[in-house]
């Protein structure tokens, strides 16, 4: 059999959907992956085809910058980092009014050069990134069935029946307190974005193929089986009642290559040791990334330093027993880490939670804030406002994880067993046993 992946040109997108499918590789099945150029050699690197194709502007390789960005997109980047500096209201904003660009690029065009990947293809399954609107929309528009991995807080799929709409966060952490004001202008702005997508989908699918039904919301689309990267221990029963067939992957676990020097640096020492990273776009904020290395340095732990695109010499010094670099192995690293310091991207999140690494979580942006307030309430982690916090704060937060609670303790580490069992992978790659029409028939398969 042959699975095709459909992936946006970004690194952090990737790797979770890769991850799923070695299942498919592992079992002497083909896979092709496209994605755009800057991350053929990540597809290149797990054994799969790569097929070009561009589903947007921009690109990340892994760390992202603005001028390495095309016209347009690099603006935005620096739009966006500037409105991070504003705080979470500021954020959600700049985003919501960007989103016709980000997510729904030349949406015919796009559509179209899916359909002819499909075609040359002729997959038996489809795995795409949720995030994908425009691949989607060809898939819908060729009434081709796939599997849709929604790769964030599950919140990044809109529930109407809970009165969600796109973009404004269901539930936040207690480091931020947005005015009713505030809250009720972004509400607004969303609602006015969801509309204007909606419409811009449906106009898009007329073109493409006028006998389907139009959206009501285009934002609440959804494939033929919905798979989340996220652990179900920590979605309420209310969201999952609303959802249709659906599996909970808890982290999509890929491996790394062994790196000599970072297993010498892990293995020089017994001492614990924190793991930093602000994710291939955050990393930017290197003004909150020097308070948390004085914090660090203050208390005198050894650390990890994953700087993306910070510059090291804001930083300050750096201890001589630390490891510092651009990118850092992540997994590897979370395998002996104590602490993981994290802006909140759901793969720090989710594979923390997979090694049973208790956070300290400064979001900034997009579904950051969901995934930490749920870190939060789960007792796994301490979550901080980053244009705010203090050294003081941040050094009290790494104590607080370091003596993380017996109770909490164990429930991180029997969560992290579940996690890492793997046999929600397992049953997804049962589907390849399957016709491609026979996902919803075969939901009590996935254990739903």
């Amino acid at each position: 059999m042959t699975l095709l992946i459909i992936s946006p040109d970004y690194a952090s997108h990737l790797y979770p959907l890769a991850a799923l499918g070695n299942n498919w590789r592992e079992n002497g099945e083909q896979v092709f992956v496209a994605t755009g150029p800057a991350t053929a050699n990540i597809v290149e690197s797990f054994g799969f085809t790569h097929i070009p194709l561009k589903l947007g502007r921009g690109s990340n390789p892994g760390v992202i910058r603005a001028e390495e960005q095309p016209r347009g997109e690099d603006e935005t980047l620096r739009g966006f980092f500037e409105a991070t500096r504003g705080g979470m209201i500021e954020t959600l904003t700049f985003q919501a009014n960007a989103r016709m660009n980000d997510f729904m690029w030349e949406p015919v065009n796009t559509a179209r050069a899916v359909q002819d990947v499909v075609e040359m293809v002729d997959p038996e399954h489809i795995i795409v990134d949720h995030l994908a609107f425009s691949a989607r929309l060809g898939l819908a528009a060729a009434r081709r069935k796939y599997i849709d991995v929604v790769l964030g807080h599950p919140s990044a799929l809109p529930l109407p029946a809970l009165g969600e709409v796109y973009g404004f966060p269901p539930t936040w952490p207690q480091a931020f307190a947005p005015s009713a004001q505030e809250l009720s202008g972004l509400h607004a702005i969303c609602t006015d974005v969801a509309t204007s997508f909606t419409a811009q989908w449906n106009a898009a699918l007329a073109e493409l193929a006028p006998e389907v039904a139009p959206s009501e919301d285009a934002f609440a689309e959804y494939g033929d089986l919905l798979v989340f990267n996220y652990p179900e221990e920590l979605v309420d029963s209310q969201r999952i009642s609303q959802l249709p067939p659906h599996i909970f992957m808890g982290s999509s676990i890929r491996s790394e290559p062994t790196s000599f020097e970072v297993d010498q640096w892990i293995s020089a020492s017994e001492e614990p040791f924190v793991y930093v990273s602000f994710g291939s776009f955050l990393s930017v904020r290197d003004d909150v990334l020097s308070k948390v290395v004085a914090a660090l340095r203050q208390t005198g732990l050894r650390a990890a330093v994953a700087l993306g695109a910070a510059d090291r010499q804001s930083l300050g010094s750096i201890p001589e027993d630390w490891l510092v670099g651009e990118f850092l192995p992540q997994i590897t690293l979370l395998l002996s880490a104590a602490v993981s310091v994290t802006h909140g991207g759901n793969n720090s999140l989710t594979e923390s939670l997979t090694y049973g690494v208790p956070s300290v979580v400064l979001p900034f942006s997009t579904d950051q804030f969901a995934g930490a307030a749920a870190i939060e309430q789960a007792g796994f982690g301490t979550v901080l406002a980053p244009n705010h916090t203090t050294i003081s704060e941040l050094k009290e937060a790494l104590q607080s994880m370091l003596d993380l609670r017996r109770g909490a303790r164990e429930e991180l580490h029997i969560l992290s067993n579940r996690i890492r069992e793997g046999t929600k992978a397992e049953s997804l790659h049962q589907l390849t046993e399957l016709t491609p029409t026979s996902f919803e028939g075969n939901a009590a398969l996935l254990g739903d």
